[in-house]
């Protein structure tokens, strides 16, 4: 996580964001709301979809308190802007006349996006697989140009090692998992080391950073992109693998079609694919590192009750068990 700032004091962010505020919040920002609104899938962030008067809609995010500091979000919003400025189907913030995207109203900052439409995208057709590698083909052609100041690196410190550390220093792991989960972990953490180590440098460039399908709204004339909040610094097959599923043959033929798209726009560095299981792995640590750490917001227990289980931990050993054992495949090879 980025906790890198502070707003509010509250143990619980969103506690003092009632309808009301919301409501009053995207009027300060100088839009007429009818007051009907609706409240959309996310946890990280708080998002609402509100209606205004003359009929049309508006996406509000209300960023987590103390999660980024302005100077991240507003680098965010100008990466989704230059990537709007060449006709990529990023979904950017609105920008008032003072050329403003991050609003603030009774100690939330927040941002206005327009609402689009859309559904899961269908992976397992290749012209889908093919159209998505274009778009990632863009989208890095873009970050690669420059790099942030002020959001974060992916990196196996940030998303295995401290989320990790503070599941073990906390009182999530019930005690007849604690062991094997600090002696599975640390094994897991050793080899992604070793395997990052032993693929070299490879370039860092601008990500979207979280590019699963939740993440793309598709339509039959193409996607809508959403939701930067976590882009970052990393490497380029940060945002393919995410779209790959099934057994080696099912990925190898999938990442066929997405890199022919791809490097009709971006070259991309076979080592990379080294990383797959090894950022796989750091997803699985950093997903349990983020619920411990957000459980104080009463949000998440509702949402994710089975988090802090005997069940959820005993699977989570075992799913890492064969993650493990996945470190030490061949990577993933192309044209099978």
């Amino acid at each position: 996580m980025n906790d890198t700032g502070s707003e509010q004091g509250s143990p619980h962010p969103y506690a003092a964001l009632t309808p009301d505020t919301v409501l009053d919040a995207i009027e300060a920002a100088g839009l007429q709301v009818s007051g009907r609104f609706l409240a959309l899938n996310s946890y990280e962030n708080r998002v609402y979809q509100i209606e205004l008067v003359e009929g049309d809609y508006i996406v509000a995010k209300f960023y987590r308190p103390e999660r980024w500091r302005d100077e991240a979000i507003r680098e965010e919003h100008r990466f989704s802007l230059e990537l709007v400025g060449q006709e990529i189907p990023v979904i950017a913030p609105r920008i008032n006349e003072e050329g403003e995207s991050l609003f603030r109203h009774q100690g939330f900052r927040y941002a206005l996006f327009p609402r689009r439409g859309g559904r899961w995208p269908e992976l397992e057709d290749p012209d889908v697989q093919y159209r998505l590698g274009q778009f990632l083909g863009r989208i890095h052609m873009v970050g690669a140009a420059r790099a942030f100041e002020h959001r974060p690196t992916l990196d196996s410190r940030s998303f295995g090692h401290e989320p990790s550390q503070y599941i073990l220093q906390g009182e999530f792991l019930p005690g007849e998992y604690h062991a094997q989960y600090e002696d599975l972990v640390g094994r897991v953490l050793e080899k992604v080391d070793e395997t990052f180590r032993d693929t070299g440098s490879v370039k860092s460039i601008r990500l979207h950073g979280d590019f699963h399908p939740g993440n793309i709204l598709w339509t039959d004339d193409g996607a809508h992109i959403v939701d930067l909040d976590d882009c970052r610094m990393g490497p380029a097959v940060q945002d393919l693998w995410m779209l790959l599923s099934g057994d080696r043959r099912q990925m190898a033929l999938q990442l066929d079609e997405i890199l022919a798209g791809y490097e009709e726009f971006a070259d991309f560095d076979r080592r990379e694919l080294r990383l797959i299981e090894p950022l796989r792995a750091l997803r699985l640590i950093h997903y349990s590192g983020w619920l411990a750490r957000r459980w104080d917001d009463p949000a998440f227990p509702q949402a994710f009750p089975w988090f802090n289980s005997p069940c959820y931990w005993e699977e989570q050993i075992l799913t890492l068990r064969e993650q493990w054992a996945r470190l030490d495949e061949e990577p993933l090879s192309l044209g099978i």
